[in-house]
């Protein structure tokens, strides 16, 4: 990852945005000083890659809060053996980041397009051994689970029993849980047969749409 213009208001992100706000894990704040955000933002908000916002990216869709992806990738509590689901791809930007964190990630999109944008953005900041695939992320990809960890990058009514089910034992997943107007970030740990939840950060995501989480809305339908 070569050195830009940008790497400046990288750091500058990472010491105010990140530690100024409480996130400690050190592989984290090493990985987030390393991934060119600029990368993976549309064009006309390049100059906006690392405002403590999140950004849009088409589709109705968004790139995270820098702050947000930071506090799901230490939530997630990786030591660099893991292998990673990540649900609601996007950008890719996230992807990029757990992939600097764990030994694989696998990130699932459900639109054709960005998941093509995701693939080629990974392989231009040389990740491109993240597998992205496209699907219905709240189904989860039962064909490379079990998973010690799943994010979550969209707002699910309750916790996708297929994401339940492919989490190993002492895996964690976070997600946002909630409607439009009120969400909060939770994380859920297996233990053996039983799920531990932790209710942590209210939050803001958009939802996601799929079987196991809030119906695709179709044009002229209230």
């Amino acid at each position: 990852m070569s050195a830009s213009r940008f790497d400046g208001a990288r750091t500058a992100m990472v010491l105010r945005q990140l530690q100024g706000r409480g996130v400690r894990d050190p592989r984290v704040l090493e990985a987030m000083g390393r991934v060119p955000r600029e990368r993976f933002v549309q064009p006309e908000w390049l100059d906006a890659a690392y405002e403590d916002q999140p950004l849009p990216i088409g589709e109705g869709q968004s790139i995270s809060q820098p702050w947000m992806v930071a506090r799901i990738c230490e939530l997630l509590e990786l030591s660099g053996s893991e292998r990673v689901l990540d649900v609601g791809a996007g950008s890719g930007y996230q992807s990029a980041v757990l992939a600097l964190l764990a030994r694989q990630v696998v990130a699932v999109e459900r639109s054709p397009r960005l998941a093509q944008r995701c693939r080629r953005a990974l392989a231009d900041v040389g990740l491109d051994e993240v597998i992205v695939v496209c699907g219905d992320g709240s189904q989860g990809r039962s064909e490379f689970a079990p998973y010690d960890a799943i994010a979550c990058a969209a707002a699910a009514p309750r916790v996708p029993a297929p994401l339940a089910e492919q989490l190993a034992d002492g895996g964690r997943l976070v997600l946002p849980i909630g409607g439009p107007r009120s969400q909060t970030l939770v994380r859920v740990r297996r233990r053996g047969a039983r799920l531990e939840e932790e209710v942590l950060d209210p939050c803001h995501f958009v939802p996601l749409l799929g079987r196991h989480g809030y119906r695709e809305v179709a044009e002229g339908e209230e």
